[in-house]
């Protein structure tokens, strides 16, 4: 397995396949998940002849299950890490959920400043700011994460179960079509990285305001959401967002989830590849 270590001694797990001297797509997993979240989108992007990287977030995964570490600071520096370790140039960076707030922070504090990335993709991401604040009336109340932290306290196998089961992926909604081993392989992932991580890792997705993150991102960058999403509002992400990216576009799908990379793959697919070759040299 590849790892790359970073300067304080965390052990990044990271997968790295297809032509090296091909652009490069880098995809940033949602918590608490691994990289292997991204196996539609990998294997997709691999199969048109990119080179497609994802690591898992420390504390995720197989990633060295630290005890510190789990804000969007270290986050961003991490992904950082991986990039630098395999000179990643001319980037894609795909984000989803708190992969996106990892993406943006990424993006904003090195990757434009370092010179390499070319464009960016938020799905169903946490920015600017999940929490439900004064100036954030759209946003989820703090006591909804408190109850997070609780059920994850109390019982992480089977609050895990619920969320992958429930609204993670939509399938409780009426008619929805539930696939079973989603749910298993949204649990097994789950499941293999730290509770502490995954803990500490809420007020980070919950908490972190990334206006100015988001204000300082100039390259291309794509916001697509659910309109279902039932995990992150739509109204408190996506569409403030767009209003604060300065070379923004955002897609916004009707009666989509959350997980909808992974139960609307085809669909998530087309839009991110037109994205990426857009503008891009035959």
């Amino acid at each position: 397995m590849s790892f790359v270590t970073t300067s304080d001694g965390v052990a990044l797990y990271y997968k790295d396949w297809g032509p090296r001297d091909a652009q490069p797509i880098v995809f940033h997993h949602g918590w608490p998940l691994s990289a292997d979240d991204w196996d539609a989108q990998m294997l997709f992007f691999v199969q048109h002849g990119y080179r497609v990287v994802a690591h898992d977030r420390r504390g995720h995964g197989r990633s060295s299950q630290v005890a510190d570490g789990h804000d969007m600071d270290h986050y961003a520096a991490d992904a950082s890490a991986v990039a630098e370790h395999l000179d990643l140039r001319n980037a894609v960076h795909i984000g989803h959920s708190t992969g996106g707030g990892e993406a943006a922070r990424y993006v904003a504090r090195f990757g434009e400043p370092q010179g390499r990335v070319a464009k960016a993709v938020l799905v169903s991401a946490v920015p600017p700011l999940m929490l439900k604040t004064d100036a954030n009336p759209d946003g989820l109340p703090l006591d909804v994460f408190d109850g997070f932290r609780a059920a994850l306290a109390d019982n992480r196998a089977q609050f895990f179960f619920d969320v992958a089961s429930g609204p993670f992926y939509g399938f409780n909604r009426e008619g929805a079509k539930v696939y079973p081993a989603v749910i298993q392989n949204w649990w097994r992932q789950g499941m293999m990285g730290s509770a502490k991580a995954h803990y500490d890792g809420i007020k980070a997705f919950s908490e972190t305001d990334q206006s100015e993150d988001l204000k300082a991102i100039g390259v291309p960058t794509l916001v697509l959401h659910g309109e279902d999403d039932q995990i992150v509002p739509i109204g408190a992400a996506a569409l403030k967002s767009i209003k604060l990216l300065r070379n923004g576009r955002l897609k916004t799908y009707p009666g989509l989830p959350h997980g909808m990379l992974t139960v609307n793959a085809d669909v998530l697919n087309a839009d991110l590849l037109a994205f990426v070759r857009e503008n891009s040299p035959a």
